[in-house]
């Protein structure tokens, strides 16, 4: 029986979304606090006050080209100011907004090298792994992107564990694991669908071995079984059947492998093909069975 493929769904921002609007809101008041250098330099604050300004409230009402543009005129004009160190920062926001996630990323490469003590450069290290994050790729193309977003998210939760970003990077690193998961079932079926049944093994045994944790393992095992009885490897389809049951006994994957073992004689209706009462750790299974 063939399964539809559960949807991986594309990374959506609305959790981000809060959680830069709220570091957004803080930042004028960081910047009100004044700077010696730019006093000494007499320069015309009551201006890069307005510049900076003007661009929090074209953010605020979703005019992210006028906030960039606006924020951009801040470095410019006032380049060592502490209005232009948050307006670098907040140009990398309204790239991101704007899904222009090469530039955002650039921008932000920058305030880190630039500013790596910043009271704010958690911030930006989050921000530019959801730049990363947002441009994930179908499981049909390449997955290069979602190898980016996971060493950057990485980067956000080893550098910054107790941060309010690190919890959020550490669901999407479980999103990215599960979608290169899919990606590899993705292939895997191709193979089988091609009779490259060697190929297709590989690819789901690379998905049992080392995507545990994900959603897609039960499917693994089970076109595993269905491959190894194309083959005529009866007793390997039975184990992997077995390995199946064990950790997944009332999943639809299940009973389609074992009607499969009842259809091609393997075992008999009445015949249990070992299986636990509860999920258990599948390399523990899998290697005690074999």
């Amino acid at each position: 029986m063939e399964h539809m493929r559960t949807p991986i769904r594309h990374p959506s921002r609305s959790a981000a979304g809060r959680i830069a609007l709220a570091f957004l809101l803080s930042l004028p008041l960081l910047a009100g606090c004044g700077d010696k250098e730019e006093d000494a330099a007499n320069l015309p604050v009551g201006q890069v006050e307005d510049l900076y300004n003007n661009g929090v409230d074209a953010l605020t009402t979703s005019r992210f080209t006028a906030a960039e543009e606006q924020f951009a005129s801040v470095q410019q004009n006032y380049p060592y100011s502490s209005w232009a160190v948050n307006a670098q920062l907040m140009q990398g926001y309204a790239q991101y907004l704007r899904n222009h996630y090469t530039e955002s990323i650039g921008t932000l490469d920058r305030f880190i090298q630039l500013h790596p003590a910043h009271r704010s450069v958690s911030y930006a290290y989050y921000l530019r792994a959801l730049s990363y994050y947002e441009q994930i790729a179908d499981i049909k193309r390449d997955q290069h992107g979602t190898e980016q977003a996971m060493n950057a998210l990485r980067d956000v939760v080893n550098r910054f564990p107790d941060s309010p970003y690190a919890q959020d990077a550490r669901l999407k690193i479980d999103l990215c694991v599960d979608h290169l998961a899919g990606k590899e079932m993705e292939v895997g079926r191709w193979y089988q669908k091609q009779h490259l049944y060697e190929a297709a093994i590989g690819r789901f045994q690379h998905v049992v071995d080392d995507f545990q944790t994900t959603n897609h393992v039960a499917e693994a095992l089970h076109r595993l079984t269905e491959i190894y009885l194309v083959l005529g490897l009866k007793d390997q389809a039975r184990k992997t059947a077995a390995v199946l049951g064990h950790n997944y006994p009332g999943s639809e994957w299940y009973s389609d492998s074992y009607a499969a073992l009842v259809g091609d004689r393997v075992t008999g209706p009445n015949d249990d093909v070992p299986a636990g009462s509860g999920r258990g750790f599948i390399s523990r299974t899998w290697h005690s069975i074999f």
